[in-house]
This record gives C-alpha cells, sequence and structure tokens, in this order.
C-alpha cells in the first residue's frame, strides 16, 4: 500500500484578517485568531511541514486591478472592489510575516471563498502526486469548509487541524469543527498531526 502524499494548506493567514493595525479589516475575527493563538500554532505546523520536506501551498484574497477575477459576486464581496481592497500587491493582502512564504512553496491568490474556484490549486496538487490535504486557515466555516468540501468531492483525503483555524465567533467555529467537518475529512488538534517525510 502506498503511502499518501500529504500538503499542507495555509488558508488566508492574511495581514487583514489576522493583524491588528491599519490594515485590519475583521476585527472580530482578529480577536479569535488571537484568542485562540492560531498563528503560533500555525507557525510550529509550518515548521514542522517544512522540515519533513511536505509540499506547502499558501492561499490568499487577493484581486488584480480590474477586480474581474473577482469569481464571487454576491453583494457581501462588493465592497473589496468599491474600496480598492485586498489588491494583490497591497499590505493588507500579504500573508502575515510568520507565516509568509519561502522559497520554493507556491502562493495561489483567489477571488471567492473557495481556494479551488478560479485558481490553479487543484492541478498543482495533482501534479504533485498529493492525495491528501492537510487545511489551517481562517475563517473556519467560510475557506476551511469551503476547502474541506472541495477537496472531498474532489478525491483528496481530508485532515483539518482544528487549533489552526478560527471564525468571527466561537460557535461558528465549533459548530464547524463538530457539525459540518467531519462529513468531509478527519478533525484534530496539532499535537496529533505528523509529517513524515514527504520528499524521501
Amino acid at each position: 500500500m502506498t503511502t499518501a502524499k500529504k500538503a499542507l494548506l495555509m488558508l488566508d493567514y492574511q495581514v487583514a484578517l489576522c493583524e491588528e493595525g491599519p490594515h485590519l479589516r475583521m476585527p472580530p475575527l482578529a480577536a479569535q485568531i488571537a484568542e485562540r493563538g492560531v498563528l503560533a500554532t500555525a507557525e510550529r505546523v509550518l515548521t514542522a511541514a517544512r522540515a519533513a520536506g511536505t509540499l506547502v501551498v499558501h492561499v490568499r484574497l487577493a484581486f488584480d486591478p480590474s477586480y474581474r477575477l473577482r469569481t464571487n459576486r454576491l453583494p457581501r464581496f462588493d465592497p473589496y472592489e468599491e474600496q480598492r481592497a485586498m489588491l494583490a500587491g497591497s499590505p493588507e493582502a500579504q500573508i502575515v510575516k510568520a507565516l509568509a512564504p519561502v522559497a520554493g512553496e507556491p502562493v495561489i491568490d483567489k477571488g471567492c471563498v473557495d481556494p479551488f474556484v478560479g485558481t490553479a490549486l487543484r492541478d498543482v496538487l495533482a501534479a504533485e502526486g498529493v492525495t491528501e490535504v492537510v487545511l489551517g486557515g481562517v475563517a473556519t466555516n467560510l475557506v476551511v469548509e469551503s476547502a474541506a468540501r472541495h477537496a472531498s468531492d474532489s478525491g483528496l483525503q481530508v485532515t483539518v487541524v482544528e487549533d489552526m483555524c478560527a471564525s468571527f465567533r466561537p460557535d461558528f467555529h465549533e459548530f464547524s469543527v463538530t457539525n459540518m467537518l467531519p462529513l468531509f475529512g478527519s478533525v484534530i488538534g496539532s499535537a496529533e498531526l505528523e509529517f513524515r517525510g514527504d520528499r524521501s
């Protein structure tokens, strides 16, 4: 039996969503991220994945200047375009410094919630022979849940690292990890996660 090849997907750990400061757009989400220690946990997992040679893929919400690549056209996404927010080159769209990509780690820009829609993510994973994705990100009930659903339906095994995730409200997070995410994969804590030298 062949061993599953894993990829760690780092989902929407961006300045505008995660960090207090002038670029913050989502204060309730940032507050939950801080309270749960999400960034420190994500940094530990990221370090372990890199040490094992596991493929790391970063995903972020980032728009081109035309905003035509914005695939989500719901009204709640309109303020991004109206305010010229989350442009690919802007400080607010950047991945937080502690989790910033290093050489060789791809960054996928998306124009909606689901990281697979309108992006090369599934093709990249297929080209690398990935059969299992490990997910961490914010918000739990948005990008993480969307990624888990899509990955599962695409034939990938899914593992969600619960303490790498947070939502705008604790009850949103709890409902997702208790009721929704287990339908699409395994939900574990970071202490249970192992990377076994995927490039060896």
